[in-house]
């Protein structure tokens, strides 16, 4: 397995209906690195966004979507998503808030 840094966990926060509901249970949905763990989505999340405490993380991995162009098939990327779950003493992500 590769030597994950804590800043190359978190690619990005995904942004859709399902995942602005649940932040209302301090619950915030991210993409993250394939190889990174559930410890390692953790601590990431705890060392980039001050003042937050990690109550539980759930992952799954995304098989890559079937495209076609002319005749040609293809691949997506695979991807990982992952659901941090944050304690009720913790504060919010900011990058949530405007949204």
């Amino acid at each position: 397995m590769a030597n994950i840094k804590y800043y190359d966990v978190i690619l990005k926060p995904v942004v859709t209906e399902k995942s602005m509901n649940a932040m209302a249970e301090k619950k915030y949905t991210f993409l993250v690195h394939p190889e990174a763990n559930k410890a390692q989505i953790k601590e990431a999340v705890e060392k980039m966004f001050e003042g937050t405490q990690v109550k539980s993380v759930n992952t799954m991995n995304m098989d890559g979507k079937k495209k076609r162009r002319g005749m040609t098939f293809g691949k997506t990327a695979k991807t990982k998503k992952a659901i941090v779950a944050l304690t009720k003493e913790s504060k919010d992500i900011e990058i949530f808030e405007g949204l």
